[in-house]
């Protein structure tokens, strides 16, 4: 069999500026991601590790350090632990990258997963300092990365409220590792932050509005205006409209008791 890649490469020609990726069926029936580089093509498997290895008998060297950390309370990571690892760290962004770009959010879910468990483990075993923070220096990026993945996701099957909130915990996990290293002060220069909130306010508008909600805006609204005829009218479209709610449900109304008007709480 020729070994020449041009066949392959043929029609799929570089673009320095943009991403080139593809999923294609290999010769064992699995997927598989081709991305485009300048000089050819790299293929990655679509589970486990990216290159298909498995050392020492594991999915990854992770989980092979992992292991060993288990059964022993004094185990550290030295500068060649750390070199490994960050190869291996490498593989899996190249991939959730790719898989970002191909929309396949859950393998970018899973990838990204991976490696801030990966920047963790360092941080906790690694001898020396400058490595715990050429690990952790990419918290904020990857994180980002999970949390946009799985909004993402749930954005596909038009639940904004749940993209909404995993949008939330990537912005206090990234805030987080901000007041880890006493950089609270500066959220304004972390691009992955600014990110996520700007997203999250573009979400917030794009939010479908259900009838009792938008009553409750108009209600607001009135309320502001002094407009208290208008307002009385509203309130008995939003009971009228829980009532019925509540019958479909088969449930009693909602109480508006010492609790407060039930409409302000969050489900």
């Amino acid at each position: 069999m020729s070994q020449d890649l041009r066949p392959v490469l043929a029609g799929w020609d570089f673009d320095p500026d943009r991403v080139q990726v593809r999923i294609i069926v290999g010769d064992d029936g699995a997927e598989k991601i081709q991305m485009r580089v300048d000089l050819g093509v790299m293929q990655m498997e679509s589970d486990g590790r990216p290159d298909g290895e498995r050392p020492e008998g594991y999915e990854s060297m992770l989980e092979y350090y992992e292991t060993a950390a288990a059964s022993d309370e004094n185990f550290r990571l030295g500068p060649p632990e750390c070199a490994i690892l960050m190869r291996e760290g490498l593989q899996y962004y190249h991939r959730y990258l790719s898989a970002f770009h191909l929309e396949r959010f859950d393998w970018v879910a899973r990838d990204t997963a991976r490696n801030l468990r990966l920047f963790a483990f360092v941080v906790k075993h690694a001898v020396r300092q400058r490595d715990r923070i050429e690990f952790d220096r990419y918290r904020p990026y990857v994180t980002m990365m999970h949390h946009r993945a799985l909004a993402s996701r749930f954005l596909a099957d038009d639940n904004h409220r749940a993209a909404i909130e995993a949008v939330d915990d990537g912005i206090a996990a990234i805030r987080r590792f901000l007041a880890d290293y006493g950089q609270e002060d500066h959220e304004g220069e972390c691009g992955e932050l600014q990110f996520l909130l700007q997203w999250r306010q573009e979400l917030e508008r794009e939010r479908p509005v259900g009838p009792i909600e938008r009553l409750e805006q108009q209600l607001e609204v009135s309320v502001k205006l002094e407009n208290y005829e208008e307002a009385a009218r509203i309130r008995d479209q939003i009971r009228r409209l829980r009532e019925g709610e509540s019958r479909r449900l088969g449930t009693a109304g909602p109480s508006t008791g010492p609790g407060g008007d039930p409409s302000l709480r969050k489900p």
